[in-house]
């Protein structure tokens, strides 16, 4: 368990050492459904232990009813306690940032769901801060949507980045056997439906077959992240725990697991130095599809330019995670003694 010599404030980074660092380029509200997959609380934490961005809000979004991650209701409120978990963990003073979002999907394409995380959005959407903000989703999309049709300025002052929807006709095959809307779509279709078919805000996707291929070994995972501290242990127990479940339905050895949620980190976080941009990745841009209420995708060519991100870089993405788990984890051993 930490202690109070091991606590820090959002936005310090003790490790790294005492000299000057820049002010953040990039400001981050972070939405997932940290009850559902522990892919997103990987995402967390690299998130928060990146110094080229600065988290403004932490928001635990609700999952499917019936999901098996968490069946029953509260699903958002239980997210926000997983972060808070992660936080603790990781001796993080932050939880006035964490903010649950609805517990509900959206009924209609019209009506908001209103919460602490769309209040949120709003405001930090509207502060006086020239700096960039995103809104990256791990998730369903009700939040972003509800913010939306509350105040459609918003807008103008961000960028959205969401893991999720299926793969595009022609680009990639669903993964075999699979039926009905990709994971994250089918949590709230109608948002999806708000946020792509209705609104105008500036949009990066990472669909299915792009952060289907975010795998990591079992081995790596073992030896690169279990090994780094309470928090590389917290991290990889989350995983073990799924796999334990999943065990019971003899699916087999898990020889990898697709940390699908960490793109939102590289397209925010590990940015080219000059000439800011995802520029390790790779990206089209595409006429905004429609979705229909229960999923389905249709192509049209006259929706709004999107980015639909095509190939993710593993390399810097998942061995920045790894060495600053490990710098994390040797600033937490030092601080011991």
């Amino acid at each position: 368990m930490n202690d109070l010599r091991h606590t820090w404030p959002l936005g310090a980074f003790p490790w790294l050492g005492t000299e000057p660092r820049p002010k953040p380029g990039i400001r981050v509200i972070i939405d997932n459904d940290f009850a559902g997959d522990p892919d997103d609380l990987f995402q967390l934490a690299h998130h928060l232990l990146s110094p080229a961005v600065e988290i403004r809000s932490i928001i635990g979004s609700h999952l499917r009813p019936g999901d098996g991650f968490h069946p029953g209701p509260g699903s958002a409120a239980a997210g926000v306690e997983k972060a808070a978990e992660l936080l603790a963990v990781m001796g993080l003073d932050a939880a006035d940032a964490l903010v649950p979002g609805s517990e509900l999907a959206l009924h209609d394409r019209t009506t908001p769901q209103r919460s602490p995380a769309t209040a949120a959005i709003i405001a930090e959407a509207h502060r006086d801060d020239p700096r960039p903000l995103f809104v990256v989703c791990g998730g369903g999309l009700t939040d972003i949507a509800s913010a939306y049709l509350i105040d459609p300025s918003i807008a103008r002052r961000l960028t959205v980045a969401w893991i999720g929807g299926p793969e595009y006709p022609g680009t990639a095959y669903p993964p075999p056997g699979v039926t009905g809307p990709e994971y994250n779509l089918g949590i709230d279709p109608v948002a999806a439906q708000v946020v792509f078919n209705d609104s105008d805000l500036p949009l990066w996707q990472v669909p299915r077959d792009a952060y289907r291929r975010c795998l990591v070994a079992d081995i790596e995972l073992r030896e690169r992240v279990a090994p780094a501290g309470p928090l590389g242990a917290h991290l990889y127990q989350a995983l073990r725990h799924v796999d334990a479940t999943l065990r019971a339905e003899a699916l087999g050895y898990p020889a990898t697991y697709a940390l699908g949620d960490s793109p939102l980190v590289l397209l925010t976080a590990l940015q080219s130095y000059f000439d800011p941009d995802p520029s390790s990745s790779e990206y089209g841009l595409r006429p905004a599809p429609r979705f229909d209420e229960h999923g389905a995708l249709t192509e049209r060519r006259d929706g709004r330019p999107i980015r639909v991100y095509t190939r993710i870089d593993n390399r810097l993405m998942f061995e920045d995670l790894f060495l600053k788990l490990r710098a994390f984890h040797r600033w937490q051993t030092e601080r011991d003694y």
